[in-house]
């Protein structure tokens, strides 16, 4: 999948706070600022344009006359992105062969800036919950994944990557036929998403059911009638949250 098609993709936004990250975590804000400005091939300039401010303000924040917070830092960060993405995402394509995110099987991963309830998450999905139980606990996001897609390709280490990005968040699995082979999967994973979404399974395996009850782990069947009806779905909880 090229880069070019995901302008308004997870990988875009990881890659933003990945960048954004690495500032904050410098011991040198002003250096990392440089840094990241240089890498993606960006003057000052062309810079302050781009984020409306004058050059003389890049100019302080890079030399540590002025301290940035959170919002100056993901100003600054989508400004360099917005650039690279007007001269074809070259800078941008080589950060997602460096940080290995670009993973076929995955069709969307969102975070909401604020965490919502799983009732909220069934609304959105026209879904079924089909536990005995519903757990309090918050959804902080969602990754949707192509099951059939997910294992054709994915390797063991692969696998341990794709847990690192379920946690608290909302794991949908498309293409099930029974949601057993996944449900299996989570068993013996040492991280487990609160909630697990099936779209239209053609029907729902009593051990997937079972393992649910035992992993504390609420699935939801969702009855949306197509995947982009599903994507969409979940889309309008970030306006939500």
């Amino acid at each position: 999948m090229m880069v070019e098609e995901l302008l308004d993709s997870y990988i875009i936004e990881d890659i933003g706070k990945r960048i954004a990250g690495d500032i904050v975590w410098s011991k040198d804000l002003a250096g990392a600022f440089r840094k990241w400005r240089e890498m993606f091939g960006v003057s000052q300039g062309e810079l302050s344009r781009e984020m409306g401010i004058k050059p003389s303000v890049i100019a302080d924040y890079e030399r540590g006359r002025r301290q940035a917070g959170s919002e100056l830092i993901r100003r600054y960060v989508s400004a360099l992105i917005s650039i690279d993405a007007k001269r074809g995402y070259r800078v941008i394509k080589e950060l997602v062969k460096m940080f290995g995110i670009n993973y076929p099987f995955i069709l969307d991963m969102r975070d909401f800036k604020s965490p919502l309830s799983i009732d909220r998450i069934i609304k959105a999905v026209d879904g079924i919950l089909v536990n005995s139980f519903v757990s309090d606990k918050k959804v902080y996001g969602y990754i949707v994944t192509d099951s059939i897609k997910a294992i054709l390709s994915l390797s063991g280490m692969e696998f341990y990557q794709m847990l690192s990005l379920m946690v608290n968040r909302a794991v949908v699995f498309t293409k099930v036929t029974t949601g057993r082979s996944p449900m299996i999967a989570l068993k013996v994973a040492p991280v487990k998403p609160p909630v697990v979404i099936f779209h239209r399974p053609v029907r729902l395996d009593p051990l997937a059911l079972m393992i649910s009850e035992l992993e504390g782990i609420n699935v939801i069947v969702s009855t949306k009638l197509h995947e982009e009806d599903l994507l969409k779905g979940l889309k309008s909880l970030l306006a939500e949250s």
